[in-house]
């Protein structure tokens, strides 16, 4: 995590009570009313500011890791791009967010939906990563 101080003036600062108990995924246990202290959530989801925009997910290929129609993206530029993560890209003009695959066949965009197929990306296609996912923000349903 970082400083505030790094974030762009534009960007508010939004502090939420963190309660110190964590909450209970399995049976239920008594509340803890005590307030650890604030959270901010450009401190806890954001490394680098400067290098870290939002994008909304348009389309369902991306369903079996838990990206859904909607869902707004955190990418990080600065991030080193590796095999079997999940980036932005740019494929001929064309965005699309799908986990990358770098193997002796060539590189891929791997989409997490049974009814889309791998893209191969052709050494003299037009692409480029733009960025990491880092976190997936979408609505408890």
């Amino acid at each position: 995590m970082h400083s505030t101080s790094s974030l762009p003036p534009n960007i508010h600062k939004i502090r939420l009570p963190l309660y110190v108990s964590p909450i209970n995924a399995g049976f239920p246990s008594p509340a803890d009313d005590y307030i650890e202290l604030a959270l901010d959530l450009n401190e806890y989801l954001i490394d680098k500011p400067h290098a870290t925009f939002c994008v909304r997910v348009k389309g369902n290929s991306m369903e079996a890791a838990y990206i859904r129609q909607d869902d707004i993206l955190i990418v990080d530029r600065s991030k080193t791009v590796k095999n079997g993560l999940i980036v932005v890209a740019v494929l001929n003009g064309e965005f699309t967010v799908k986990r990358l695959s770098i193997n002796s066949k060539g590189t891929f965009l791997i989409p997490e939906h049974p009814a889309y197929d791998p893209i191969r990306i052709p050494e003299d296609s037009d692409f480029q990563v733009w960025g990491v996912v880092t976190y997936i923000i979408h609505q408890a349903r």
